[in-house]
C-alpha cells in the first residue's frame, strides 16, 4: 500500500493540542481497542441556529486542577449511540475539531461524554489515527516528552523507568 505521509510513532500517552476548542498540552489515552474518541466535558446544550444543531459545553484541559474550565461550541455532525468499555449504551453528541500532534494537525471526529472517572480527558480512538500514526505500547509520551515544562504536567501515577 503507498503511503502518502509516513506515518509518526506515538506512545499510548501523548500531549495534543485541539486548536479549534481552546485547548493545548492536553494529555490524551491513546487507545487502539476504542474505535472512536471521547472528550470528557460538562454542562452539554444542545441548540440550533437556523437550520444547524449546535453543542456548547465546557472542558477541564487541565487534568491537574479541574477548576480550569474552557468553555466552547461546536457543530455537530451527527448523535451517535456508543456501547462503553463497562457496556453501557450512550446517546452521544459527536463533533469534528482539528488535532495536533507533534506539530503535524488533521480533522477528527470526536465524542462527547462524561470520562470524570477516568484519568484522563481524552481518549484517542483507531478512526483518528488510521493513515498517521503507529502506536508503540511499550512507550508513553514518545513525542511529548521535550513539550512537558516540569514534573508538574505529568499525570499523578507516572513514573518514569
Amino acid at each position: 500500500m503507498y503511503q502518502k505521509h509516513p506515518k509518526i510513532k506515538i506512545g499510548t500517552l501523548e500531549l495534543c493540542d485541539l486548536p479549534e476548542l481552546g485547548i493545548e498540552k492536553m494529555h490524551v489515552r491513546v487507545d487502539t481497542g476504542a474505535a472512536t474518541s471521547s472528550l470528557h466535558v460538562d454542562n452539554i446544550k444542545k441548540f440550533s441556529r437556523g437550520k444547524k444543531k449546535f453543542v456548547s459545553f465546557d472542558l477541564h484541559p487541565d487534568i491537574h486542577n479541574v477548576e480550569t474550565i474552557v468553555h466552547a461550541t461546536a457543530p455537530i455532525e451527527i448523535t451517535t449511540t456508543v456501547k462503553s468499555s463497562s457496556a453501557d449504551i450512550e446517546k452521544r453528541v459527536v463533533i469534528s475539531t482539528l488535532f495536533r500532534l507533534a506539530g503535524m494537525e488533521w480533522p477528527i471526529k470526536v465524542n462527547l461524554t462524561d470520562r470524570s472517572e477516568m484519568t484522563y480527558m481524552m481518549l484517542l480512538g483507531r478512526e483518528a489515527m488510521d493513515g498517521r500514526v503507529l502506536v508503540d505500547p511499550e512507550f508513553e509520551y514518545l513525542l511529548s516528552m521535550e513539550d512537558i515544562d516540569e514534573e508538574d504536567d505529568l499525570p499523578e501515577h507516572y513514573e518514569e523507568e
